[in-house]
């Protein structure tokens, strides 16, 4: 693939998005396989080497802020009619209560998934506390002599720490996936608005 084709390739992969930050990426990229020329490659080597239209379409779209591509595309091409003001007058209380609610689900969604990660970081905890209380009872029970209950309660601390060390595994993965899957909703919502847009 040569500039012309990867940056046509680009524009039509970043449309929908604020015309401003469409050439601003474009004229980035050019001067960037422009340079990986003048370092001695072959245009089609520096376009290689930059990377796939569809990974560097993603990059930019997740930095992009939502806030940003709404406010370029909410405001009018024209402006409003007449009818339409009384239109959206009279239809706001159906279209505002439905927004509300549809917010609200996102939002509540969100807190969900949240809460899971919450419950399952205090469950860890609690079984780490459990471990260092069994650590401190199994000490006890062996300086007041009861070394069969010592030793009982120690295999049952040796256990809970071993569980632990899942739990916190699983808490971590965990945690992963919801900041990746947060991020990809985020990234969805924004091509779903971009994309609206470009029909």
């Amino acid at each position: 693939m040569n500039k012309n084709e990867f940056l046509e390739e680009l524009r039509k992969g970043l449309s929908g998005l604020p015309q401003d930050d469409i050439e601003e990426r474009l004229t980035f990229y050019s001067e960037m396989i422009d340079d990986r020329m003048e370092e001695g490659l072959s245009q089609e080597e520096a376009v290689a080497e930059i990377g796939s239209v569809k990974d560097i379409v993603s990059q930019i779209m997740s930095e992009i802020p939502l806030s940003r591509i709404v406010k370029e595309k909410v405001k009018p091409k024209r402006a409003l009619r007449a009818w339409e003001i009384v239109l959206l007058a009279l239809g706001s209380p159906i279209w505002i209560s439905l927004l509300i609610a549809a917010l609200a689900i996102v939002f509540s969604v969100y807190v969900v998934l949240w809460s899971v990660i919450i419950c399952l970081w205090a469950a860890g905890l609690g079984i780490a506390g459990g471990s260092l209380g069994g650590i401190l009872s199994a000490v006890i029970f062996t300086i007041q002599g009861n070394f069969l209950q010592g030793a009982a309660v120690l295999g049952a601390t040796l256990v809970c720490a071993g569980i632990f060390i899942l739990w916190f595994f699983i808490c971590q993965q965990t945690l992963k996936g919801i900041l990746l899957l947060t991020k990809k909703l985020a990234l969805g919502f924004k091509y779903l608005f971009v994309g609206k847009e470009k029909e």
